[in-house]
């Protein structure tokens, strides 16, 4: 399927409903109420997208995603209804089949980890996870410029921690240079970030922090990876879900160059529950994500949000969204009649459709469906009969979740944590330091004192240091797998050095390195 240019969604009015390739980076909207196939639309757009060489993100919030990895069978209970829709759609190639799969998990239970570092995450994002009012967001920004100015990594929670306790203790001389510093403020983080630590939360922070160009590969068919990523307990903390998906959009965003309007896009990102990114967000925030969705297109990038009620969508981002699939809505209640009118508003008009009354009276797995044509122009709304996946529908045992770990061609790259030198140390050292040296002075003198060579070690040698303790940490991980008689693609030369350089890099730089890797949100927000 390589060299196809459109994806086939399936059949309406006759004609055959079709998601153009070249517009399929301008975004698009999975909508419809509980129970009417929203799942199903998204398992087939990801297979059929794989297909085409397009790597995939998807969120699996309700456990039953990861069977996109596995082929479907005709022993499952609903597979006679699945081949019966291949069949009444003319799919005369349908068969089951499986796809290139990698699983994710923030808390490193159902796939590999995720991590970043507070410092890529940003004083915007945390104040926002945390529901920092706007005095306690300034004091944490004052506390990402402070750590900034003095070369100090924010890797992990234990970290900041380290940094609002310094904050504290120093909050006068502070106040004096940067503005306000109240310990009250400080108080109020530092319990919001135990409450985030409690959550769960802390396992996300840390290193190897996660390389963005991991999520756009393919195997060695040509076929996509599809990313699939654990939310199912993350689900429970959809204020972490959300922040970490805006940050992995911003990621993207800034590490992809400008492409324009590619053949295919380099990556679709499906977006579950996406009425929780803009639940309770400043009317700032929204207009943020806004700009970073009609930004990211020209990445190529696909972004698809997948919610219940179309009207969770502010309108700026709906917008932006040419591509739809709106299965049923229901309505119960005001909001949901308001909900219909909307989405049959925002579709192009078919004269042989009242489109309101059909939202009501879709089936199951049969929805609304409008996408971009070559001209960039929407389709007429047709009726449609959606596709049946090849995959199983319906979530891995723990053993085939194993195995396909133990495949994963980032098998050993992220899963050993590493704690290398960073603001808790440094700080920590810091008192040490200062505690010896004042006994130093009271027992030689200060001038004797000063004749001494430093205690800590310069920035060049802890840098280094700071790169080997990350490439023996790789090169172990890589050892145990070898013996084990796995296979990993890990790099510990690539990470040491790396580590090394940007430890360096922040050290000499330190404002401007620690602000220049700060994420897009981050940066247009300050």
């Amino acid at each position: 399927m390589s060299g196809a240019t459109e994806i086939f969604l399936g059949l309406g009015g006759d004609e055959r409903q079709n998601l153009n390739l070249k517009r399929a980076n301008r975004h698009g909207l999975i909508a419809g109420a509980t129970g009417t196939g929203k799942t199903v639309t998204l398992q087939g757009l990801a297979e059929s997208f794989s297909a085409n060489g397009v790597p995939v993100f998807v969120a699996d919030v309700k456990g039953d995603l990861a069977g996109i990895a596995m082929a479907g069978s005709s022993t499952f209970k609903h597979a006679d209804k699945l081949e019966e829709r291949a069949k009444e759609l003319g799919m005369d190639d349908y068969a089951y089949s499986d796809n290139p799969a990698i699983f994710w998990d923030l808390y490193g239970k159902q796939g590999h980890p995720i991590r970043t570092t507070i410092t890529e995450m940003g004083p915007l994002l945390l104040a926002r996870l945390m529901d920092l009012n706007d005095t306690q967001e300034g004091v944490l920004n004052i506390v990402f410029r402070f750590a900034d100015e003095e070369g100090l990594l924010l890797l992990n929670l234990d970290d900041l921690q380290s940094m609002l306790a310094y904050t504290a203790e120093n909050a006068k001389e502070l106040s004096a240079k940067y503005g306000n510093v109240s310990k009250a403020s400080v108080g109020a983080i530092q319990r919001q970030l135990l409450q985030l630590d409690s959550q769960g939360a802390g396992q996300f922070f840390g290193e190897p922090a996660l390389e963005i160009d991991d999520f756009i590969k393919c195997d060695d068919q040509g076929r996509g990876y599809i990313n699939v990523l654990a939310a199912d307990q993350l689900m429970r903390s959809p204020k972490l879900y959300a922040t970490f998906l805006l940050w992995l959009l911003a990621e993207l965003f800034e590490t992809l160059p400008e492409v324009g309007d590619p053949d295919k896009p380099k990556l679709v990102f499906f977006f579950d529950e996406a009425h929780l990114l803009f639940e309770d967000a400043p009317k700032a925030l929204e207009d943020k994500i806004e700009q970073v969705v009609r930004l990211i297109r020209s990445k190529g990038v696909g972004v698809y949000f997948v919610t219940q009620n179309p009207v969770d969508i502010p309108e700026d981002v709906a917008g932006q969204l040419g591509n739809r699939v709106q299965h049923a809505l229901r309505a119960f209640t005001p909001r949901d009649k308001k909900a219909i009118k909307a989405a049959a508003d925002t579709f192009r008009i078919n004269p042989d459709l009242d489109v309101e009354e059909a939202i009501t009276e879709l089936r199951v797995g049969e929805a609304l469906v409008s996408t971009l044509m070559e001209d960039g122009a929407p389709s007429i709304v047709q009726r449609t009969l959606i596709k049946p996946p090849r995959s199983r529908l319906g979530p891995v045992t723990a053993k085939e979740r194993a195995i396909m770990q133990s495949i994963s061609p980032y098998d050993g790259k992220y899963d050993e944590e590493i704690d290398r030198e960073s603001a808790e140390e440094i700080l920590a050292q810091k008192v040490i330091d200062a505690t010896e040296t004042a006994k130093e002075v009271d027992e030689k003198g200060e001038e004797e004192v000063r004749k001494q060579p430093r205690k800590s070690k310069s920035m060049w040698e802890k840098a280094f240091s700071r790169g080997a303790k990350v490439a023996m940490g790789s090169a172990a991980g890589m050892a145990a797998s070898t013996m084990l008689g796995k296979k990993s693609r890990a790099n510990p030369m690539r990470s040491g050095v790396t580590s090394a350089v940007g430890s360096i890099a922040t050290e000499l730089a330190g404002p401007v390195a620690g602000r220049f890797v700060r994420n897009l949100i981050g940066g247009l927000m300050r």
